[in-house]
């Protein structure tokens, strides 16, 4: 009797602590994801820069005039005839007509000169500018690549014009040092006024600067910030690597720039476009380039990035 009981108890229980067994499943699989997810993961940045109309100062000529009073009050220069020249107010109202019309017509010339645009501001104060944005996954063997932005990093002049066009220059040759280890790559250039530039510019590095949990690197504008050893993502107090820390796969380096003029990266496929839009953006001179910023991940020793990291963060990237 007792032995037919706890039987129909057992198979009662059956069905939930099944379900509870698969709950404790699914909450270790989802919280040891979300671990790795949220690990920390560094980041480094550099460059600088603004979105600035060019400064024009203009000064109208100074001319002094006086009318021409050698044909009897008949016609004046330019062209001004007085108000009584023909009969009373019909050379006055034709006067001012002709004036009216002289000074439509000046006032167009001098607009056209100055390649008005649509909305009334002269293009010389408004150009075109180009944002572009180029990202390369390489394989993280590629250990020099990190060295190699460290560097310019810490030795870099990002305030000045010069400056800017060198990291923007010494970044783009350290990728095109190392193609062997191209895993992938993808360009974005958008055409646009200078005062929409900015605001595209921002956009896109606020949201590479996002995926990032702390900057551990940063020179921009020529603020150096570099975060202590025992904060870095990856080590412990001692420095020495966690054991629990899986093997680092990808670097991502991301190039921003805002051109001053037309530029057009080449749609990135292979590894042989993805070098041709490296050597656009290095060859782009100081006195064009308006802003850049150029952001690697990982930056501090022992952090990582896994494909798992990549395909999450960076799912635009085509494999090159």
């Amino acid at each position: 009797m007792g032995h037919t009981t706890l039987s129909k108890l057992l198979s009662k229980l059956k069905p939930i602590l099944k379900s509870i067994f698969l709950v404790g499943v699914i909450a270790i699989l989802f919280f040891s994801q979300a671990d790795g997810a949220l690990a920390a993961r560094s980041g480094g940045r550099m460059g600088g820069g603004s979105f600035r109309a060019p400064s024009r100062s203009y000064s109208a000529p100074s001319r002094s005039y006086a009318p021409n009073r050698g044909y009897g009050g008949g016609f004046g220069f330019p062209f001004l005839i007085p108000f009584f020249g023909f009969g009373g107010g019909f050379g006055g109202l034709f006067s001012i007509l002709i004036v009216i019309s002289l000074a439509n017509f000046l006032v167009r010339s001098f607009r056209g000169s100055l390649g008005e645009g649509d909305g009334g501001e002269p293009q010389s104060l408004n150009p075109t500018v180009s944002v572009a944005k180029l990202q390369v996954g390489l394989l993280a063997q590629a250990r020099e690549l990190q060295t190699d932005l460290d560097r310019i990093a810490l030795t870099a002049n990002t305030e000045s014009a010069q400056g800017r066009a060198q990291v923007l220059q010494e970044s783009t040759l350290a990728l095109l040092r190392h193609p062997e280890y191209f895993a992938y790559a993808s360009s974005e250039t958008e055409q646009t006024r200078l005062n929409n530039a900015e605001a595209q510019f921002n956009r896109w590095s606020l949201s590479e600067r996002s995926k990032f949990s702390e900057e551990t690197l940063s020179n921009y504008d020529n603020q150096l910030k570099q975060a202590s050893d025992k904060s870095l993502p990856g080590e412990s107090e001692s420095g020495a690597l966690t054991e629990s820390e899986a093997p680092s796969e990808y670097i991502v380096v991301t190039l921003l720039v805002g051109v001053q003029g037309k530029l057009k990266l080449p749609a990135v496929q292979d590894a042989e476009s993805l070098n041709q839009a490296l050597r656009d953006l290095g060859g782009v001179g100081a006195e064009q380039l308006l802003a850049v910023e150029v952001l690697w991940t990982p930056q501090a020793p022992g952090d990582t990035l896994t494909a798992d990291d990549l395909l999450a963060g960076y799912p635009q990237l085509q494999l090159v």
